[in-house]
């Protein structure tokens, strides 16, 4: 199967979560045979839900969907790096590869802070791929906080 980057749609549903006066960070579900089986962008405002990032609602829809509470082979788009709570959700859910964005120097937990997929304790590691559109990511997440400061 060809490469195919879901970055695209990913900062797509982070730009649909700054229009709804969320931060701005998108998430796209692939399953193994390249298909999207979900999509979402933050909504802990409107849910009133600090567990609804991006990632957390993509997993939500794609295990519904699946069935199931893993969801093997499977790749994770998304346009920031996930927080601890993200990284800690995407091992649980036994998520083959990781692709994302921007880093997340203050809350990432992948490469910056708790470093999940580094601890003994993680039962699965994903493959993890960093950078992807690093530079639109960054640029709509300061543009979306310069706004607000």
């Amino acid at each position: 199967m060809a490469f195919t980057s879901h970055m695209a749609a990913a900062l797509a549903e982070a730009r649909a979560a700054a229009d709804r006066g969320e931060v701005p960070v998108g998430a796209v579900l692939v399953d193994p045979h390249g298909r999207v089986v979900a999509a979402a962008g933050n909504r802990t405002r409107e849910l009133s839900d600090p567990t609804a990032h991006a990632e957390i609602l993509a997993i939500r829809d794609a295990c519904a969907a699946a069935g199931s509470e893993r969801l093997p082979g499977h790749r994770l788009w998304v346009t920031l790096e996930p927080c601890p709570m993200c990284a800690a959700a995407i091992s649980a859910a036994r998520i083959a590869t990781l692709y994302y964005a921007a880093s997340d120097p203050r809350m990432g937990g992948v490469a910056h802070g708790a470093r999940v997929f580094d601890h003994p304790q993680c039962h699965h590691r994903p493959q993890v791929y960093d950078g992807i559109d690093a530079a639109p990511a960054r640029a709509l997440l300061q543009s979306f906080f310069g706004t607000r400061r």
